[in-house]
Parts: C-alpha cells; structure tokens; sequence
C-alpha cells in the first residue's frame, strides 16, 4: 500500500514540473515511515507512475492518501490547477467526492494535532460515496 502511496504522491509533485526540496522530503519521510529505505524511495522519483489505488482499501487508508495528497499540494505554498484536478481525479479514484479536495485545502495544515486530525477524518467521511 506504501508504495502505490508514494507513487501517487510523486505523481502529484512532478505535475508542476518539478519536485522541490520540501516536496521530496515529505514523500521520503512518509516512505521511510512506512519501513521503505530512501534507496529504494529515490528512483521513483525520476519518472511518472501509473495512477493506480488499491482495491482492498480501509477508509483509514483513504484518508491518509487524500490527507497526504493535499498536504503535499500545499506544502510549497503554491497551489497549481493541475495539481488540483490531479488531487480530485484521486479523491474520485478513492471513492470520495471530488469536492472534498476544496475542503481540505482550507483545513490540511503542515503540522496538526491529533484531535485536528481526527475532526478531519470525520468531516472527510460525509464525502464518502460508499
């Protein structure tokens, strides 16, 4: 599951047409923990993935894909169209309604507390269309 995450995520930080620093670091560290060496993580970084989720998905785990992709889009500070469309293609990928991604880009933050977190996760649920 890491993997696909991660290659969605970098996906995500070349639609701009370049990954910066912050953008690597972000996926590297979300690869690392979920017990993947920067070895193994750094190759992907050099070309584009399939835009593939997986079936057997929790919706914990769709939460962390759609948190970790609008953390991600806002972590240079610049929120790109492409970026945007790439974001709510996801979020329809993972069963969610696209409009969830306008509502997390006004409450994902770089750093959240637990109970933030947990607020999010249930607004995030209202855009489930299970």
């Amino acid at each position: 599951m890491a993997l696909a995450q991660l290659k969605l995520l970098i996906n995500l930080a070349r639609v701009d047409g370049q990954v910066v620093e912050k953008e690597r670091n972000y996926i590297l560290n979300i690869g690392k923990a979920n017990g993947l060496p920067a070895e193994d993580i750094h190759p992907l970084f050099e070309r584009g993935h399939d835009f593939v989720v997986p079936k057997d998905i929790t919706d914990q785990q769709r939460f962390d894909y759609i948190f970790s992709l609008v953390q991600l889009m806002k972590i240079d500070e610049r929120l790109y169209k492409e970026e945007i469309r790439y974001c709510a293609r996801v979020a329809s990928k993972l069963g969610y309604d696209q409009g969830i991604i306008f509502d997390l880009m006004l409450h994902v933050r770089e750093v959240m507390e637990k109970h933030e977190l947990d607020e999010l996760r249930n607004l995030t649920a209202k855009y489930l269309n299970q």
